[in-house]
Parts: C-alpha cells; structure tokens; sequence
C-alpha cells in the first residue's frame, strides 16, 4: 500500500492574514498606478518647465559661480615631517633589506604625496541628491507594482494564457525601467571618479590651463546632465502609466472572460 501523502493545509488564521496581505498590496499598488504615477508626471514636467528659467538652480547659467577651480593650499596644522617624499619609493610586502623583510611602506599613513586640493561643486551634489530621491522612488513604485501583478498571475495550466503575457509584458517594462533608475544612480559615482581624474591633474599640473577649462566644461554637462535625468525619470513614468492605465483588466484578470472574445 503506498504511503500516505498529507494534504497541505494552511491555518485558517494564517490563511485570513495572508489574504489581508494580498488585498493590502493590491490597494496600495493600484493607488500608485492610478494616484502617484500620474502625479509624478506632473511634478517633474513642472520642474522640467521651471529648468529654462534663469532661477532655476538647473540653469546652465549657474556652472559660472559654482565651479571653483582653486587650488588650495594644504592646512597648515599639516606637519612638514608627516609629508611622504614623493620620489620615495613605495615598497611592497617581497622587498627586503640587508637579507631581512622590509615592512609594507602605506602612503595613507604618512599623508598624500600632493596635500593640495580642489573642493567639490557642492552645487551640482545638491542637485544630484535630490534627483537621487527619485530614482529611488522610481524603483520603490516598480518593486510595489511587480509584486501586485506577480499575486495576481493565474495558476500555471494550458490554453488560455494572452492575459497572463501580457502580465509578462508589463512585469518586464517595470523591470526596465528599475534598471534605467539603477542606471542613472550609478552615473554619480562615474561622474565624481572622472572628476576626480581631473581634479588631481590640476593639483599636479596647476600651469596647465586645459585642466582649467576641463574641469569647467565636466561641470557644465553634469549639470546639464542632472537636468536630462529629470526628463529621463518623467518618461519611464508616463511609458508606465501608459502602458499600466491600458491593460489594467487583463493585469487584474487575466482569464477573465477571454473565452467569450474567441466567438
């Protein structure tokens, strides 16, 4: 006789909560779809419109008083003796000296070779930051819809399955459209590494104009960047609401009467 095999059974209470749950992320997904998506429309074109003005902190205009290209002289509580000499040699864990292993020489602990430095343009940060919070309220709004739609996908069976495609469909449009706002986060840190690059050839080289003007022009196309980002954001919005608002019944469900539209 073979073995029994138990039914899987869920605790009534438990089985009640999750469904509390499931109603909960299904409320709360169709109030972004249908309150939030089309706010956040609105408020970033008004922002958009607001960039070609003069007062704008997006304005390009602004790239002329934020972007100081000084370079500062080390502080002075700055010991001459804690400054590495810089044609010193660093010294790896396999040199030796006199037959007897030498200690790795670490220039973090002896100070920078050029103490000199170039500030950051705190500006184009400000703006960065901000455009940072929508990004990550972009991808909050894509992991809170993907996880309705995900509920709400039939049992896996034959026949029958248009509307679960085009689950599918919008399921991979939100999955573009996290990856377009990880994108876009990421552009920072590439942003202050090349930054960075240039800010360090100026302190070594201060006699070169061209790091002068490099540094002016990377600043002006990151605040003109930080402006397209916006329109960026907007789009991946108004693509979702468009293509959510359109195919709202088969997303809520998808064998719904598709039998009758065969006839």
């Amino acid at each position: 006789m073979p073995p029994q095999v138990p039914q899987s059974t869920l605790d009534p209470d438990m089985s009640g909560k999750i469904q509390d749950f499931n109603r909960g992320v299904a409320l709360a997904a169709e109030e972004l779809i249908f309150k939030t998506l089309p706010k956040k429309i609105l408020e970033l074109q008004a922002l958009i419109a607001e960039t070609d003005l003069e007062s704008s902190e997006y304005s390009l205009s602004n790239i002329h008083t934020t972007t100081d290209v000084t370079v500062y002289p080390p502080p002075t509580s700055s010991s001459s003796n804690s400054s590495p000499d810089p044609k010193r040699r660093k010294r790896s864990v396999g040199d030796v000296s006199n037959g007897e292993p030498v200690a790795t020489q670490d220039r973090d602990s002896g100070g920078a070779i050029y103490p000199q430095r170039v500030v950051a343009n705190h500006h184009i940060r400000k703006l960065q930051e901000r455009n940072k919070l929508e990004f990550q309220a972009l991808i909050e709004l894509c992991d809170k819809v993907k996880l309705w739609i995900n509920l709400t996908m039939p049992r896996i069976e034959d026949g029958d399955n248009f509307g679960v495609q085009i689950q599918e469909e919008v399921l991979n449009e939100l999955g573009r459209a996290q990856e377009s706002a990880y994108g876009l986060r990421d552009t920072m840190r590439v942003q202050h590494g090349n930054r960075a690059k240039i800010c360090s050839k100026l302190i070594k080289y201060p006699n070169v104009e061209d790091y002068v003007l490099a540094l002016r022009d990377h600043d002006e196309k990151q605040l003109f960047m930080t402006r397209q980002h916006l329109h960026d954001v907007r789009n991946v919005y108004a693509i979702l609401f468009d293509i959510l608002q359109k195919n709202i019944q088969k997303i809520r469900s998808p064998k719904g009467n598709n039998s009758l539209g065969m006839y």
